[in-house]
């Protein structure tokens, strides 16, 4: 599967340990930055991913912050994103088998980096329901 991942400073170590979780599972992945943990404006790194993945250049994305809510906010700031607040598995398999969601966030400073792991594998392991959950995801964009 093709990933897109990106974040802040406060993501970078646990972006990095994703990465190698998800390689070892044989995802290509795309690393939207940041590159170090040098202070940095999130949004500067969300919205490449985001329109990235809006544009189906990548099927599903993950970013890491702090507390998860700034990258989160800036992602769904794109019509073709879903991105969804996880702090734990099931929320995550909850995020994509009832909302399709395509963007994981997850709050860094609140999670471990084994939390973060399952998270992101449960993620992408789980497969969008449909039914009657696609009838609510049809009505989540404004545009």
């Amino acid at each position: 599967m093709k990933i897109a991942l990106g974040g802040d400073h406060a993501g970078y170590q646990y972006k990095e340990v994703l990465k190698q979780a998800l390689e070892a599972q044989g995802h290509e992945l795309k690393d939207f930055g940041p590159f170090s943990e040098a202070s940095v404006d999130y949004p500067d790194f969300v919205h490449p991913l985001s329109t990235a993945v809006e544009n189906q250049e990548y099927e599903l994305g993950i970013l890491i912050c702090g507390s998860g809510n700034g990258v989160a906010m800036t992602a769904n700031k794109h019509a073709g994103v879903r991105a969804a607040l996880c702090w734990n598995k099931e929320l995550a398999q909850l995020a994509r088998s009832h909302n399709n969601a395509n963007v994981l966030c997850i709050p860094a400073r609140f999670v471990t980096d084994e939390a973060a792991k399952e998270m992101a594998l449960a993620f992408l392991s789980t497969p969008f329901e449909g039914g009657r959950h696609q009838n609510r995801v049809n009505k989540i964009a404004c545009a």
